[in-house]
């Protein structure tokens, strides 16, 4: 719309006139959860280190580390995720397998999920 006063010309924008538009609510953020691998005598320390290299996409030094720390305290958390892949990490622990190098080991070692602090 044009609105002409003493030889001045002023465009008017409807889009504009209007009262302004409330900011969009941010995304809520996922809590977050812990993936904790349950020590056992069952597996070596290979077949942690194999495995959280496959699942987790760990390097050596530090699957090694984590190795190491479910072995010493019966724990260890592998991973903090949201509840959703944390869930399909615990069924891949679970549907690993037996450790081929230990006769007695059966299957898969345990692991759980727990919700971690919301920072």
């Amino acid at each position: 719309m044009t609105h002409e006063k003493s030889g001045a010309t002023a465009t008017l924008d409807p889009a504009a006139a209007q009262e302004p538009v409330a900011a969009k609510p941010r995304p809520r953020r996922q809590p977050p959860y812990y993936v904790v691998l349950l020590d056992d005598d069952d597996h070596t320390y290979e077949y942690v280190i194999e495995m959280l290299g496959k699942l987790f996409g760990h390097g050596w030094g530090k699957a090694f580390l984590m190795a190491h720390e479910v072995d010493s305290t019966g724990r260890v958390i592998v991973e903090t995720t949201t509840l959703e892949r944390a869930e399909l990490k615990r069924d891949q622990i679970h549907a690993y397998g037996a450790d081929w190098r230990l006769e007695r080991s059966k299957g898969s070692m345990r692991a759980s999920i727990e919700p971690a602090p919301d920072d």
